[in-house]
């Protein structure tokens, strides 16, 4: 189960609302998100948890590039929304470089087949490993080839009262707690 809010910082304290992340598609369009909540172009979390798997914050502070925080990025990388956090430049890779892979694959055949022949292969697994591979290859990221725990800014909610080795600390109910330290708990609770 996924839960998506948005804090909002304004002069009179934090404003939260829930969000609809199931339009969002790419990051530029949570970051848009972002930016039409703000007041002035102050700072706005965005927060994204899937329950006791993972949780993900991005801030926005007016015009600049937002920064990301993934509690676990494996976890991450096997959910539709990890894929909007899990950017290429957040994984140190070349922008593109999955859609280049993706179109060598296709050239290629990499099943072992050629363009137009059949797959011979005998079709003995009817998917009964556990492999992660499975239902979510549609998202496009390979688990095994994301850093397992913590990725991105782990500075990204210091300076608004939780610092870097309480956030690593964080796992299950994270967005709650992160409420409570940036003293939006009761604003944040309202819209849960």
């Amino acid at each position: 189960m996924y839960f998506a809010a948005l804090l909002a910082r304004t002069e009179d304290g934090w404003e939260a609302s829930d969000t609809e992340i199931d339009d969002v598609e790419t990051l530029s369009d949570l970051t848009d998100l972002a930016r039409e909540a703000s007041v002035d172009e102050d700072t706005v979390l965005v927060f994204i948890e899937q329950e006791d798997a993972w949780f993900g914050v991005v801030r926005v502070d007016g015009e600049d590039d937002p920064r990301i925080f993934i509690s676990d990025a494996t976890a991450a990388a096997r959910s539709s929304y990890g894929e909007i956090l899990l950017t290429d430049e957040l994984l140190g890779r070349e922008p593109g470089a999955e859609d280049t892979i993706a179109a060598l694959e296709e050239l290629v055949g990499l099943d072992g087949t050629e363009d137009g022949d059949p797959d011979t292969t005998p079709d003995n697994d009817t998917d009964t490993d556990t492999d992660t591979d499975t239902d979510d290859d549609d998202d496009g990221l390979d688990a095994d080839a994301v850093p397992a725990g913590p990725l991105g800014d782990t500075r990204i909610l210091a300076d608004l009262g939780l610092p870097e080795a309480e956030l690593l600390m964080l796992r299950t109910d994270a967005m709650a707690e992160i409420a409570d330290a940036l003293g939006a708990a009761e604003v944040l609770e309202a819209v849960r």
